[in-house]
């Protein structure tokens, strides 16, 4: 259990001033869930992840996973970024076992182990390429895959598909709900899409404009069928989704009626 109490966040501006970016945050990531957490530009959900990977120290409240509490990056956290940063002069494969070299696995093993996750997300045949020569698709399939190489116990995802045109990103999505399906990793997605975020969670957050409050959650049971048969046709145009998709949006865009949900 990842578990987030009061967390809030204020740090300096370049002009002196200071930024409120979240403000008295509570939150839950369960074993086997995907939390979407959804709202406007600004809104603190990339703040929340960033203290989450350990990457950004808390002014207020606590994170901790298991009950051991967060204050630095840890391998037990995956990370997955807007942008890929795979290494240009790597190949693939040593990208995907990067952090496993970090940890002294030795080469064989950490080979063996990243040639499994290249097939689990569909490029065994790419695995001595070099980045450069992938798709924006296939590099965002590479950093889940070496995000996955150290067993984490949940994975981190900051909006890993804003960037990808409309059909490599629903690509992409299946991609990830078959690998939730598979894995059961807990997973915190973050994502500026409401579509997105009622495909993939099994619960959904959405957040205020700053500093960020979680003002609603929802519950969703979409992502179980998509990975299942695959179809998000049907996924969309289902009456509950619908109905989900305009009341978070009203909410996003009308914050002020909910008042903060703690």
């Amino acid at each position: 259990m990842l578990r987030i109490q009061d967390a809030s966040v204020t740090f300096p501006a370049s002009d002196g001033s200071a930024v409120h970016a979240l403000d008295r945050v509570n939150l839950d990531i369960a074993p086997n869930s995907i939390v979407v957490a959804v709202g406007a530009s600004g809104c603190g959900k990339s703040t929340l992840l960033n203290a989450i990977a350990g990457f950004l120290p808390l002014t207020e409240g606590s994170i901790t996973l298991d009950g051991k509490p967060i204050d630095k990056p840890g391998s037990e956290r995956g990370v997955v970024f807007q942008k890929d940063t795979l290494l240009p002069w790597a190949n693939v494969l040593d990208n995907v076992a990067l952090g496993l070299k970090f940890q002294g696995v030795s080469r064989a093993e950490r080979h063996e182990r990243a040639r499994g996750l290249l097939a689990l997300v569909g490029l065994s045949d790419f695995a001595d390429k070099p980045p450069y020569e992938l798709s924006g698709g296939m590099r965002q399939r590479v950093g889940i895959a070496r995000a996955l190489a150290t067993d984490p116990k949940i994975l981190l995802m900051d909006e890993p598909f804003g960037a990808l045109d409309s059909l490599t990103r629903e690509t992409m999505q299946q991609l990830l709900a078959g690998i939730w399906a598979e894995t059961g990793k807990q997973v915190l997605f973050i994502t500026h899409s409401i579509e997105e975020a009622l495909i993939l969670g099994t619960t959904i957050v959405v957040m205020s404009p700053r500093p960020g409050r979680i003002i609603a959650r929802f519950d969703a049971a979409f992502v179980r069928d998509f990975a299942e048969y695959g179809d998000i046709g049907p996924i969309q145009s289902a009456p509950r989704f619908i109905e989900l998709r305009e009341e978070i949006r009203a909410l996003i865009h009308q914050p002020a009626r909910s008042g903060a949900l703690q």
